[in-house]
């Protein structure tokens, strides 16, 4: 099965909670997969959920997250506070060291596609550097579809494909826009839409996305 990487169309839109859903249903199905939280800021909360997620609860936080900044900002801004370095070329050493242990792996993006985390340096940059196939995950809320036409272009201006667009409708209160937003993406960007999560939801067929 191919590696992905899970990307938002910006903070908050549930790129972790689609990655541990993803992990929970191939582990189930018996296949050795692992998620890579690269970079996290403030609270190391995502990386236990993988963790929880894959069914190890033994592995070590390190190297599922090799950065960890305490300070809840910018990754480029936490790493400054903190006197850390953040380089392109560790963050690739920790997700091949994981390629290597594993059938498969997600790597779970922080923050949005083009988040600073050192001078010169972005998310995207290491995207880039790991050259997966994209899953683009997206708040199901008016505005939607605009984040991910511009998401997407990012994308393909570096030279990566993106799978797919999963939907995540985080708030409990439906509008048109919520109802309407799959086919509108999907007619405008060619892309299928793998998944729509809808409030709450924990659980997808991996297998049919991760092929």
């Amino acid at each position: 099965m191919q590696n992905y990487f899970i990307a938002g169309t910006d903070s908050g839109v549930g790129k972790t909670y689609v990655t541990c859903a993803l992990l929970r249903d191939i582990c189930a199905a018996g296949i050795d997969a692992m998620g890579y939280k690269p970079v996290a800021c403030g609270a190391r909360s995502e990386a236990r959920d993988i963790r929880e997620a894959a069914g190890r609860c033994s592995y070590s936080l390190e190297s599922i997250n090799p950065v960890y900044l305490r300070t809840q900002a910018e990754p480029i801004m936490a790493a400054e506070l903190e006197h850390a370095v953040i380089s392109r070329s560790a963050l690739v050493e920790g997700y091949e060291k994981l390629a290597s242990a594993h059938q498969l792996v997600l790597v779970d993006g922080t923050g949005g596609w083009e988040t600073p985390l050192a001078p010169g340096l972005s998310m995207a940059d290491v995207a880039q550097a790991l050259a997966l196939p994209v899953i683009l995950v997206a708040d199901n809320r008016p505005g939607a579809a605009s984040a991910v036409l511009l998401t997407l272009r990012a994308i393909r201006s570096r030279g990566l494909s993106c799978a797919g667009v999963v939907l995540n409708h985080i708030g409990e209160e439906w509008s048109t826009a919520s109802v309407t937003n799959a086919r509108v993406i999907h007619e405008l960007t060619g892309l299928p839409i793998l998944a729509e999560f809808i409030h709450g939801q924990d659980y997808i067929d991996a297998t049919e996305i991760l092929v």
